[in-house]
């Protein structure tokens, strides 16, 4: 390790700076969610089996929400404009606006060139759960979703229930397409239930036991016409391990939720975003 220079305390005692200041991002209108959502009825739902995901669609304006049903289960969202899946989730830069985990009132924001909100989190009976002591929270955009390529470059496996691979599969069955085509449309995630965050001394990214129990759930207002794909991991609730059959898994239920005609009066899609993407040429 290089020897660290005389002033090395100084240098580490530099007060940071947050990167994208949220005082200027357009904020939601919850009160106005929460009453259209009083009024909604039950549309349509999809039960996602253990190890395995499914695709579903929701109309913009109206919401969807995940719960855990049966025991302790986290899931990989996966959420595309319906009519364009080239605009897709941004984990990332969702990340960069909201921090590493997201709860009541975040959005999940679309792909450059839209970057847009795509989806607002309306619920999250989860939120109570707040920082623990290791520095974890739940429903994070810092993890990638389990894939068969890392697991078999850790441990040479050919493992195919992993939630890349459940999306993958879903999305090529709602589409018509070969798992070849498909592949390329399934991104980063928003991590549901998943309680994770870095350990303090190396930095490294960390899963423990979600503290999600049946009934919980987390739920979303559509603010573009959406496509989803949701797996119920293979890690169950990622206490142990995951890209394996050997955690107890159970099912991930998806509800879509119709507000009554009316109740949305005066919202409407955010455009994509107006820069005029000259780039400087």
């Amino acid at each position: 390790m290089t020897q660290a220079p005389d002033d090395a305390d100084a240098r580490r005692a530099v007060a940071p700076v947050i990167c994208y200041p949220d005082d200027t991002l357009p904020k939601p209108d919850l009160d106005l969610y929460a009453a259209a959502r009083a009024t909604a009825r039950k549309s349509g739902e999809i039960l996602v089996p253990p190890r395995d995901a499914r695709c579903f669609e929701v109309p913009r304006g109206q919401f969807f929400r995940i719960t855990s049903v049966g025991g302790p289960q986290v899931g990989d969202l996966n959420l595309w404009n319906a009519e364009d899946l080239t605009e897709r989730f941004y984990s990332g830069k969702t990340r960069a606006l909201h921090g590493t985990h997201l709860t009541t009132g975040e959005r999940m924001w679309s792909s450059f060139p839209h970057l847009r909100p795509m989806a607002t989190i309306t619920w999250d009976s989860l939120d109570w759960y707040g920082i623990d002591a290791f520095g974890g929270s739940v429903h994070d955009v810092i993890g990638t979703r389990c894939d068969p390529y890392t697991g078999n470059l850790l441990s040479g496996t050919q493992y195919h229930h992993c939630c890349h691979s459940n999306l993958i599969r879903a999305l090529a069955g709602h589409l018509g397409v070969s798992a070849v085509e498909a592949e390329p449309h399934v991104h980063d995630v928003l991590n549901v239930f998943m309680c994770t965050g870095f350990t303090r001394d190396t930095g490294q990214y960390f899963m423990k036991a979600s503290p999600v129990r049946p009934g919980d759930h987390l739920e979303f207002f559509a603010e573009i016409d959406l496509l989803g794909g949701l797996s119920a991991c293979p890690g169950g609730d990622c206490g142990s391990g995951h890209s394996s059959d050997a955690a107890a898994c159970h099912p991930l239920l998806v509800e879509i939720f119709a507000p009554a005609p009316g109740s949305l009066e005066g919202w409407q899609p955010r455009e994509p975003s107006q820069y005029d993407r000259s780039h400087g040429l």
